[in-house]
């Protein structure tokens, strides 16, 4: 009776165990939201090492049993933070939330079965041959160690080209990323469900092409928004925007899913020089590689973004949201995983800019150019008027009817009403020379070889005092500004 018992209970346990997984492969709507690295300024985007992170919403029809299962959302991006995971049209039936961290490869496949039989394939190299055999895999951490009828022996280690086949993938093992719930439905339903998530592997910049006019008084200013995706998830067709401003959010390190490659290691038979060695030059260094080819990837750099433009570009679209800017994209489009995608943000077609040249002089004596800047303020009357992000901005000007480049420079982020400046290169023609041979004064003489009158603006520490000029103080500086004339010369004695 008792043997009944337990062979009731089992065949309970195996019904239960068939039916308790299932399986959301994809979404069928995706939405993100793309939150800038507030850490990085405007250094380029780098694929590989993205701090910025996003909001990722997807919505998906599952169907689930009676009784408790475990509801696999496959598909997610590998950087999701699951403690942010948030499951919306299940009710009280989510009991527990799990990240699959294993990820299917050929050592993980192998670390899973460790001691189950596979099926070994051959292939003689001169009769081309196929023989099959089953193996039973016994070590994978220094090497794979198998066990077939002949005895134990090592995979790969022969001289023929072999393979092991699985009949199914392990429990536990994941194609791709998977966030794992386990449920309780009181009986079978059938719902739509929203799965909303942090993910790290994002970030997002702007970047600005500006062209001056003839004149030097005006620029037009184009943006393009730059998202970037570091995951190996594509977020496909997805309800996109960006965020501009700074969010208080600890940073949560995400270990990625762990897919280890195959080791093979065999018992000596010879000498490293019976080994193809492979000299591969890596970074100005010489990298000696035996038996496979590594290549190496230098972080990927930020797109250059086109001059060139017509009137029907894709333009995000800027709202307000709370302290920070919105920008929506007003179209789906794909966030493709390891890569970038840029739209248009802003375009003014003429904004009114002020060309100077700027110094902070260090302490002590010093020879050297001056800095060219453009300079606006961030309102209506001047042709803006609009929150700008921080980016990097390239100047383009005109010669004989042709785009020539001026100068690269970056932009901090500005609110409305502040002042804009836009450093764009060395001052040519224009130089500073700082002597301290009053012993109670420096003596700071700039001077000028261009044509044209140029304003200079001279930035010194607070504690500082003009002995021949008046100083007057901005943004945490006392600023000297001056005018110096053409092919001439003006001198400040400050201490």
């Amino acid at each position: 009776m008792r043997a009944l018992v337990l062979v009731a209970a089992l065949a309970l346990s195996a019904r239960i165990d068939a039916q308790a997984i299932v399986t959301s492969p994809a979404p069928e709507r995706v939405a993100v939201t793309v939150y800038r690295n507030p850490d990085r300024g405007i250094e380029p985007l780098n694929l590989e090492w993205l701090g910025g992170y996003a909001l990722v919403s997807e919505t998906r029809r599952v169907r689930l049993p009676a009784g408790e299962s475990e509801l696999r959302f496959e598909g997610v991006t590998s950087g999701i933070v699951p403690q942010s995971a948030i499951v919306v049209g299940l009710g009280e039936a989510v009991l527990e939330k799990n990240r699959d961290a294993r990820l299917l490869s050929p050592g993980s496949l192998l670390d899973a079965s460790l001691g189950e039989r596979l099926l070994l394939r051959r292939t003689d190299k001169t009769t081309g041959k196929v023989r099959e055999q089953e193996a039973v895999v016994r070590a994978t951490s220094d090497g794979v160690v198998l066990q077939t009828a002949g005895g134990i022996e090592a995979l790969r280690c022969t001289g023929l080209p072999e393979t092991l086949i699985a009949s199914r993938v392990p429990t536990g093992l994941s194609a791709k990323p998977t966030l794992s719930v386990r449920v309780r439905s009181p009986g079978p339903i059938e719902r739509e469900v929203t799965l909303t998530y942090i993910t790290n592997n994002f970030d997002w910049q702007a970047n600005y092409v500006a062209e001056l006019s003839p004149g030097g008084d005006r620029i037009s200013l184009f943006a393009w928004l730059t998202l970037a995706n570091g995951d190996q998830t594509s977020l496909a067709d997805a309800d996109t925007q960006a965020v501009a401003g700074k969010l208080n959010r600890d940073r949560v390190y995400v270990p990625q899913g762990e897919a280890r490659p195959i080791t093979i290691n065999c018992w000596p038979q010879g000498t490293t020089s019976d080994i193809p060695v492979e000299v591969l030059p890596v970074g100005g260094e010489l990298i000696i590689v035996t038996g496979s080819r590594i290549s190496a990837q230098a972080p990927p750099p930020s797109p250059p973004p086109s001059a060139e433009r017509g009137g029907d570009e894709l333009m995000a679209e800027e709202e307000k949201l709370g302290d920070v800017r919105l920008y929506r994209i007003p179209e789906q489009v794909t966030v493709a995983a390891k890569s970038q995608k840029q739209v248009a943000m802003i375009s003014q077609a003429s904004v009114g800019v002020q060309s100077i040249v700027k110094l902070r002089p260090p302490e002590g004596n010093f020879e050297g150019p001056l800095e060219r800047v453009l300079v606006t303020r961030n309102r209506s009357q001047e042709g803006l008027g609009l929150a700008l992000p921080a980016g990097k901005v390239v100047l383009l000007g005109r010669r004989d009817g042709r785009r020539v480049l001026i100068g690269e420079g970056k932009m901090d982020d500005h609110a409305i009403g502040e002042r804009v400046e836009i450093p764009v290169g060395t001052a040519n023609g224009v130089f500073a020379k700082q002597t301290d041979d009053d012993p109670d004064a420096y003596i700071l003489t700039l001077t000028n070889d261009l044509p044209r009158p140029q304003i200079a603006e001279i930035e010194l520490a607070l504690d500082t005092k003009g002995l021949n000029a008046k100083l007057v103080k901005r943004d945490g500086w006392m600023l000297w500004r001056v005018t110096v004339p053409a092919n001439g010369s003006a001198r400040l004695r400050y201490h």
